[in-house]
């Protein structure tokens, strides 16, 4: 490895590294091969990342990062060179993650929205014994969610899109980051969420 990377990679050490302060906290959209999201990271990370051969660049941002003698664009989106394994964790049961599977769209009329127009609902209702759990939560608008009360679904004359179950992965980015400050940079390789659109909730 050459010196001024290994100054990069030092960032740490006083000096060596600068970058115009409006730029401190920028992030990096993060890359499978198959140019896929799968994590948001640090700049400096990226650069760590790009300097160990792991990572090539994709985007960069219009700033640059400064060490004693190299100048390079801060990374906006990098993509990983080798495969990257998932770890086979389970996916957390949270209200982010059943939206995620749900692909953001009310599973008794099909209409998209954004996280803010969105509730859950548990098909068999808890005051008939439904657990909190992946195959009984599915995701609802509000209008739905009042429609069918506390009934189940064959009681409230509504039929389910699918059948709810518990998902291996869902898109770790599309549930970590707010779509209305998503960097210009990022948005060509987040298309696969369909949930670019900013002009406000789905309304079909």
């Amino acid at each position: 490895m050459s010196h001024d990377a290994e100054a990069m990679l030092h960032s740490g050490t006083e000096g060596r590294l600068s970058i115009s302060s409006s730029m401190d906290s920028a992030q990096t959209l993060l890359l499978n091969q198959g140019f896929e999201p799968i994590k948001v990271i640090s700049w400096q990370r990226a650069i760590s990342l790009l300097f160990l051969g792991k990572v090539e660049v994709l985007e960069e941002y219009d700033r640059d990062v400064r060490s004693v003698t190299l100048v390079i664009k801060v990374p906006a989106v990098v993509r990983l060179l080798r495969a990257f394994r998932r770890h086979a964790r389970p996916v957390k049961f949270s209200r982010v993650n059943i939206y995620a599977r749900d692909n953001y769209k009310c599973q008794y009329c099909g209409r998209k929205a954004s996280i803010s127009d969105l509730t859950y609902d548990h098909v068999v209702p808890r005051s008939q014994g439904g657990m909190t759990e992946w195959t009984n939560i599915v995701t609802c608008c509000y209008l739905c969610n009042r429609k069918k009360g506390g009934r189940t679904p064959h009681e409230a004359g509504m039929k389910l899109l699918a059948a709810p179950t518990q998902p291996n992965w869902v898109p770790a980015v599309a549930i970590r980051i707010s779509l209305r400050s998503v960097p210009d940079a990022w948005r060509d390789y987040l298309y696969w969420t369909g949930e670019l659109d900013t002009s406000g909730p789905s309304t079909g």
